[in-house]
Formats: C-alpha cells, structure tokens, sequence
C-alpha cells in the first residue's frame, strides 16, 4: 500500500508542492490539506489523522504551531526556503530597479540572509532580518516591516508568511517567498524514506520475557494473560517457568510510550514482589529472543522490580519504577545518573549535552551539532539522539538545511 502524504499550508503553496512533487513522489500520494489561515494548521492536522502516514509543512510557521501544539504524532518535515530561493527574489527586485540593499526579511535566520547576500556580492550592512520564533503572529511580522520602512531601514518587504503579505501588499512593496522546486522534492524525499523506514520498524519482531517468582500459581497466568493483552501479541510458557510475549515493535513503543513505562509493571510487582520483564528487538525472531533474554538478566540487576528494552545497536533502556517517567516532565539535575542509566550513555556526556540543549533552546539539536560539540562521529550523535527519543526526553521535530548536500537532518527538541 502506497504511502500517503497530507501537505498543508496555504491553498497556492500547496497546490505547487502537489504539482511539483506528485511527479516524483514515487511510492507516495500528495494530499493536499490547504487552511485559509495559519491559525487553523492545529485543526487540518487533526483531520489528517486517518487519511495521512506522514506530512509535509509547505514552510516553518505552520510546522512550528502543529509541534508546539502537539499534534505531530507521525513523521512531518517542512520545506525549508533555502538560500537559493532568497536568492532568486533578490534577483528579480534588481531586475525591476529596487534597492536591495534595504530590505526587511522575516521567517529566516540571519545568518543564513547574510551567507546568501554576501556570496551574491550584496552588501548587508542595512538588511533588517526578523528570523522565526514560537509565538510570533503575523501581526508581529507585518509591524516589524512597517516599522523598518517607517524609520527608512527598509524599501522593501519579504515575507514568507502568506496571510503577513496580503496586508503587507496593500502598505508597502512587498514580495512573498514561495519553496524552490528543489526544496520541494528534497524534502519530500527525505519524509518519504524516513516514514518508509519507520513502518518498517514498526513491524520488527519484539519478543518479552517475564521473569516472576516461581510460587505463581494457575491464577496469575490467567491475570498475566490479561495483562498483556495491551501489547496485542500472544502469551507462552518457556520449558524454565518464565513466560515469552511476541509482538511488534510498534504496538510495543505505542504500548509503552515510547519505551519510558510498562503499563502492568506495578501490577505484577503488587502480586509477586518481585517481577523482571525484558524485551528484544531484532531483524529475526532468534535475534529478538536472544535480546530479550539479555534484557530480562539485565533487568534483574537494577532492582526487585525492572524492565529492560535490548535492541541490536547495543542500546539498553532501562524501564524502571523507581526512575519515574521521563517522557512527562524534565530530568531534575539530582536525577541525572538515573537518566543517564536509563538512555544508556555516560554521566557526563548527559550533562553536556544537557549544556547544548541550555544553550539555544529554541533552535533544536541535530546529529551535527551534536557530533561537533562532543567530537564523535555524526553515527554516534544520531544512536545517541535515538536513545534520547527512546527514552522519551527528545522530540523530533521536522528537518533543517545546514549547508551540505543530501538529505535535510532531522531535528530534535531535547528535554533535559
């Protein structure tokens, strides 16, 4: 079954996206899911639920209000409007005689206005860059270009923001940014192998062992049944007493909300004392099972009550009473060892990534910035974010630019 892709954004932007990338979308169909205004993004995402696999954001605004809203609960990236596209307005205000060496620009970084202007040999000294945040209105965006060109910083205004324009037009010049053709099918591109890759994964074998006190009668099997009936698989007795669960990947991370907690943990631990459960992950059912049995010793030497989520990248997460649930609120610094047992990664690498994190919240990490500041491979920076989302403290969040060739990096917002 060919995946499906909702696109939002204003109606013209996604009529574009629909007709440049339904050419190349390859296993994927465009939905077009157009609103009026950015303000109803929460409301077109949520009425995606049952038709989309993934979505595409036609720019960074409507993106950033689905993911401070909450909605995003599968892959979504946006198109991000690259240099390239600045660069061709640019042009096109030259070749129509306006000054550009006063122009007011939003939505974009400034760093990345002053990069695309000083390759283009333009000076930059009087650009007035506007770079977006959560929390930013429209309103904000058209009294920032009014202002620039009332104390005669600015001659002429560039949006990306469609409903800033229509009132911006009427007021003052002003140009709208639109995605490039090859930001279109880049991105696109890379939300498709990404949400191919996640259905995949959400089929993976995951098989549990449950390790209870052998003084467990008859009527504990029958409520162990029930207890597990949340995981969706099936319920068998192993030769030594313990007891295997099968199932997949997905119902297992949905199960357990992103591997942070397992929902019958306590109830086991109420009626046996004691209760260790593992969980393996793998490519075959052998693999998995040897994974499980891995996590389920690994279980027994964290305490009385433990589980343990074993996957074949050596990755261990440790699910456990004690630790609290990460994936609702900040680790406290005093928690920190825990946290840092629970990811699987050193002491004093969580602290200083913690210290990224601090730095510049509002921008997000990807493996590259990552790898830069601990000095690691970008291999080791993406295992390490993937255990931050295992563990429920990172969020990605869509994809951003950074200047190389390929497939845009995914980005993540990281609660520490």
């Amino acid at each position: 079954m060919p995946l499906t892709v909702g696109v939002i954004g204003p109606e013209d932007l996604v009529h574009k996206v629909v007709a440049v990338g339904g050419v190349q979308a390859g296993p994927a169909q465009l939905l077009p899911l157009p609103y009026r205004h950015e303000d109803e993004t929460t409301e077109v995402v949520a009425a995606a639920r049952s038709s989309a696999d993934a979505l595409l954001f036609t720019g960074v605004v409507p993106h950033s209000l689905a993911a401070a809203a909450g909605v995003l609960d599968r892959p979504a990236m946006y198109v991000p409007y690259s240099g390239a596209t600045l660069l061709r307005a640019l042009v096109e205000l030259l070749r129509l005689g306006h000054d550009v060496s006063r122009v007011s620009i939003d939505t974009l970084r400034r760093d990345e206005v002053l990069e695309t202007l000083t390759e283009a040999k333009l000076p930059t000294d009087h650009v007035q860059v506007l770079p977006y945040r959560p929390g930013l209105t429209s309103q904000d965006l058209v009294d920032f270009h009014l202002d620039a060109r009332d104390t005669r910083k600015s001659r002429v205004a560039i949006t990306c923001l469609g409903s800033a324009f229509h009132v911006l037009e009427h007021r003052t010049h002003a140009v709208r940014l639109a995605p490039s053709r090859h930001s279109i099918l880049a991105t696109l591109q890379a939300l498709v192998l990404a949400t191919a890759g996640q259905h995949s994964g959400d089929a993976q074998v995951a098989l549990g062992v449950i390790d209870l006190p052998t003084a467990a009668g008859g009527p504990a099997d029958e409520r162990l049944a029930e207890d597990v009936r949340i995981l969706g698989g099936s319920l068998a007795a192993l030769p030594d007493g313990q007891r295997l669960v099968v199932t997949t990947r997905g119902v297992l991370e949905k199960a357990t909300e992103q591997f942070t907690r397992i929902p019958f943990l306590d109830a086991l631990a109420a009626r046996h004392g004691t209760a260790h459960i593992g969980f393996g992950l793998g490519r075959t059912a052998a693999e998995a099972e040897a994974l499980a049995r891995r996590a389920v010793n690994r279980a027994r030497s964290v305490g009385a009550v433990a589980g343990v989520v074993s996957m074949t990248d050596d990755v261990d997460i440790v699910i456990d009473p004690a630790l609290g649930d990460a994936a609702s609120e900040p680790a406290a610094p005093e928690s920190a060892a825990l946290l840092a047992r629970r990811v699987g990664i050193n002491p004093q690498t969580l602290d200083r990534l913690r210290e990224l994190a601090a730095a510049d919240p509002g921008e997000g990490l990807t493996a590259h910035v990552v790898a830069e500041h601990l000095s690691v491979q970008q291999r080791t920076a993406r295992r390490i974010l993937k255990r931050l989302e295992r563990a429920g403290v990172a969020v990605p969040t869509g994809s951003r630019q950074e200047g190389q060739t390929g497939r845009p990096p995914i980005v993540y917002r990281v609660r520490l």
